[in-house]
Parts: C-alpha cells; structure tokens; sequence
C-alpha cells in the first residue's frame, strides 16, 4: 500500500499536505471480495476529519497559489499526474482488482481510461480562449465574459468504479484551479488514496488536494452540508443523493449528481437478419449486462427484444451466460469477478427471487456458483442470471439492481419499444440495435436518456457530456460541461472613457 509518501498503514487521511489517521484512531479493514479476507487497513474518519480537510482546502484556496496559477501550469501538473498513472498502470490496476472486485483487465483499462480523462482536460482547458467578448455597441466599451474556479469542490465517489468516477471529478476541478475534499467509498478506498499519493508526487501544493476516509453518514454527510463547501458532487445511488441534494440546499450549494440508471437494450429482428450480426448483437447483450457482474450504473439490464426473434435470442444468450468463466478477478482467464460485498449479493438475491415470484422465466444462472480453487467459498460470487418472460410490473425490471441480472421484455412495433424503453424513472444510457440506419435514428432521438449507443453498449469518450435524464441525476461530466461544472461565470464590464451620468442632482 504505502506510497510515495511512505506512510503508515492507518494514515490514509490526507489533509493540508499531511498524511495523519483519525481524530479517533479508528480504523476499517478492506475485504477482497473473492475470498472476503482483510488485505488493507484505512483510517475511519469522521465529521472532525471532514472538517479539517474542508477548512485546510478553503486556505488553499482563498490563500494559495493554485487558483491563481496559470493556466500552462496547471495543465502540465495534470498532464504530469497522467503520466505516473501510466508509470503505476500495473501497480494500480491490481489494487483495483482486489478492491472491488473486478477482473484485472478491466482494472487496467480503468486506469488507462483515467490517465485518459486527465490528459483531456489540461488539453481542453488550455484550448480556451481568454474569454467571450460581448459587443456593448461602443468602442469605449470593454465587455468580457471569464471563467473562474468555483472554490471548494467535495467529491463523494461510488465503490464500483473508484479510481474512474475520482478521474471525472478532480481532473476538471483541478483544471478549472479549485481545490478538493473527497470521500471514496468505504469499501473500496485505496486507489483514490493512491490517486492522491500521485498528485502530491506530480507537485499539486498542499492543501489543494485533501481525502477523508470515512462512511457516508459522518464524511459525506460533512462534505455536503459545510458552509465552507462551494460544490458538492456526487455518485451513487438514488437515496443517498436526495440526502446530499437535501443537505446541500441549506447553504445553496452548486450540486452535481450522477445517480442510478435501469438502462435498456433494444434490439431489433433486422439486426439478427445475418449469423455476424447476431452473434454481434447476443455478444454485446453480454456485455451490456455482465461486466464488472453488472455493477455498472449504465448497465444495460434490460433487454428489450422483438418478439420475432426472441426465443433464438434469449436461447443462446442464457447458453453462453452460462459459460462466463466466474473467479478471482486476478486469475488468468476469468471474466467476471464477484460482487463487492455479501450485502449486495444478498440484495442481488433478493431481487432475483421477487421476479420468480411475479412469474419471470429463469433460463441462466439465478444462485450462488459451486466453490472452486479460484471461487473461494467465502467470496461474494453470483453466476450470471437471464430473467426471460419479464414486464414492466415487476420490481426487477423497474428498479437498478447493481448485480448479474439480466431482465427479457418483448415487443413487436418500433412504438411499442419507445415505450417500453422509455418507462422508466432513470434515463442514463440505452442502445439500439437495428440494421435500419433511418430506424437508429429515430428510435434514438426518441430516447429520454443521457446517453444513447447505436450497435454498440459501453464506449464513452472523455470529449461528450455524460449524464442523465429524470432521476438519473443532474449536472454532467466529462466534455466541455464537466468543466463548466467547477467554474462560476463573471461578467467583466470595463468603461475605458467613464462620464457622469447625471442622473441626480448635485
């Protein structure tokens, strides 16, 4: 674990350029889930904790240098922290792997994905220009609208993509010059504690970068409610955002969220009309619904297929479901890793029982894998389940899961898929599969997600927005948008030849 900082185990609460542990000295082992054993041990802040670090970002702020250092500057720090990510991709990618859970590949294309994120933004912010000139009709005018850093930005980050989700929310902070607090999630905190190991190594000065580790009730519900916070974002689910939305809005916070998702897949006859198309199209239902187990908020759990071709479909969907190669994410040739925690196999259990119950087909998975030298008995592990003959009544198609579940409705008109696509109280992401180049375009305007994928589920690119409709959040990140969420709009107005306006007497 230890760092370039060489620091002590239980130090993992980094505040004003100190590594320190609690106020209380507690202390939270972190359990690999393939075997659920300790192989870590993190300080367990609390709202003292919090309270130091948000007050020692709000000195570096309104005193330090890092909001008024130029903009070159800052985007060679991040250009500096993209290249240690590289350094440590296989150092990083591991930690990631034992943290949450998921295969070590994935891990490793996590960490190229961040270095990704923050060589985007120090190109992008050094793009700019020096502002947008507004025409005031005189010459004697000088009228310009600039972008500054909003201040103090608390971040509270989910425990399925730890390193990722921290990338998207302190690369267009610390381009944009404002300083942080951050709070990962408890269960999986190491690779952002490793994230900001890296910036005090690229030279980040202190106090601009600061974390807590912590649970959300104490930490995070600090970081959202301090007075001394300008911006609070957020990722995770549906009911612990309304908390930080609720907390936020009694000091009139800037907030961001990114919530859940219950996302579908739509997949027409015509994209199965030949044997590569549809084994193209069941191969990226796979993955649409399968990746890191499913614990993916754009997931795609939803398949939504025309009936015309939904028994073939489903038929060999279930037969390679089961055949997914479940392990240690560690181990050659494993695809899919076990959940994060024996909480959420158990929710995932739950759920796939109440869709039994309401009458749903189980034609793939649906219990716990037979131990195995890879597949300890005490790791979290669920085989991949297909839920077929499934509708829109039933709490497993309406409500985000964060597990292996795959859920089969049915339509037979285009209308009818809109439809079903479209009920839902999420609008995050969604794909379409259609041979009909003129058909992908209408059903995808007529999507009310964030993001839409045509024959594809997954990609996303650092340059667009991503977000959310409905309660899939507000604000977005990535692209151009993410990095007007740390920044605060001014008007400069500049009168170069003043005169008295006389509108008084005097």
């Amino acid at each position: 674990m230890a760092g370039p900082a060489e620091r002590q185990a239980q130090h993992t609460i980094h505040v004003a350029g100190e590594w320190r542990e609690a106020v209380s000295g507690d202390t939270r082992e972190v359990l690999d889930p393939a075997d659920a054993k300790p192989f870590a041990v993190v300080a367990e802040g609390d709202g003292r904790d919090a309270d130091a670090a948000i007050e020692a970002a709000r000195r570096a702020f309104d005193e330090g240098p890092w909001p008024r250092t130029p903009v070159a500057e800052r985007a060679a720090l991040l250009r500096r922290v993209a290249d240690l990510l590289v350094r440590d991709r296989e150092r990083l990618g591991l930690l990631e792997s034992r943290d949450a859970g998921k295969t070590l590949e994935e891990g490793r294309v996590d960490i190229d994905c961040v270095a990704d994120a923050f060589r985007y933004f120090a190109d992008l912010v050094v793009g700019e220009g020096g502002g947008r000139v507004v025409d005031a009709g005189s010459d004697d005018i000088h009228s310009v609208v600039v972008h500054e850093p909003i201040g103090v930005c608390s971040m509270i980050t989910p425990w399925n993509y730890p390193l990722l989700q921290a990338s998207w929310k302190v690369a267009p902070a610390l381009a944009a010059g404002n300083t942080f607090v951050i709070k990962p999630s408890e269960i999986t905190p190491l690779t952002t504690i490793a994230l900001v190991e890296l910036l005090e190594e690229a030279g980040l000065p202190e106090g601009v970068a600061n974390i807590v580790t912590g649970p959300g009730h104490t930490v995070g519900a600090r970081f959202a409610e301090h007075p001394g916070v300008d911006l609070v974002s957020f990722t995770g689910g549906l009911i612990s955002g309304i908390k930080v939305a609720q907390a936020a809005a009694v000091t009139v916070k800037k907030v961001a969220l990114e919530l859940g998702g219950k996302n579908p897949n739509v997949v027409f006859a015509d994209a199965c009309a030949t044997e590569e198309g549809f084994d193209t199209a069941v191969d990226q239902a796979l993955n649409a619904a399968f990746i890191h187990s499913g614990q993916v908020c754009s997931a795609g759990g939803r398949l939504i297929i025309e009936e015309s071709v939904r028994e073939r479909f489903v038929a060999e969907l279930a037969r390679r479901a089961g055949r997914i190669r479940l392990g240690r994410g560690t181990e050659d040739g494993v695809e899919c890793g076990p959940l994060v925690s024996e909480q959420q196999r158990e929710k995932t259990e739950a759920y796939v029982a109440s869709a039994l119950a309401e009458g749903a087909v189980l034609r793939a998975g649906g219990k716990r894998p037979e131990p195995s030298a890879e597949r300890p008995a005490t790791g979290y592990f669920y085989e991949p389940t297909v839920l077929d003959q499934c509708h829109r009544e039933m709490k497993v198609v309406r409500e985000e899961i964060f597990g292996p579940v795959l859920t089969v409705e049915t339509f037979r008109t285009e209308d009818e898929a809109v439809a079903l696509a479209n009920d839902t109280e999420y609008g995050l992401a969604g794909g379409v599969w259609t041979a009909d180049a003129g058909r992908a375009r209408r059903v995808a305007g007529r999507l009310r997600h964030g993001t839409v994928w045509i024959n594809d589920f997954h990609p996303y690119l650092p340059q667009a927005e991503w977000g959310g409709f409905g309660k899939s959040g507000v604000g977005r990140e990535l692209g151009p948008a993410g990095l007007a969420e740390y920044r605060e709009t001014k008007h400069v107005y500049q009168n170069l030849a003043p005169k008295p306006v006389r509108w008084f007497a005097g």
